[in-house]
């Protein structure tokens, strides 16, 4: 198992329930390839450095997880489909 940094910025006018159903849905991709969440940091709403999709906020979260080496690939899949999400960015740390 390696540790990963999942970065998502979501839409900014996501309810908080919207966002909590989007960060356990993450959660559940990340134990449906043998992962497991270890923390998560909400950092809020924040300004974007430039518009993405006539959006000019976003709402950040921060997924530290343990996964298998095959595992980032097919969650970097779902993220890229679901529409809440603006961008996101998935990195091994160095052990």
């Amino acid at each position: 198992m390696h540790q990963y940094e999942i970065v998502v910025v979501m839409r900014a006018d996501l309810t908080a329930e919207d966002v909590t159903t989007h960060v356990d849905t993450i959660t559940g991709w990340v134990t449906a390839r043998e992962g497991q969440v270890v923390q998560v940091d909400h950092w809020g709403r924040r300004k974007l450095a430039y518009p993405i999709r006539k959006q000019r906020d976003g709402y950040y979260v921060l997924l530290k997880a343990e996964l298998p080496p095959a595992a980032p690939v097919e969650i970097e899949r779902n993220l890229r489909i679901t529409e809440d999400i603006l961008r996101f960015l998935v990195t091994r740390e160095d052990a």
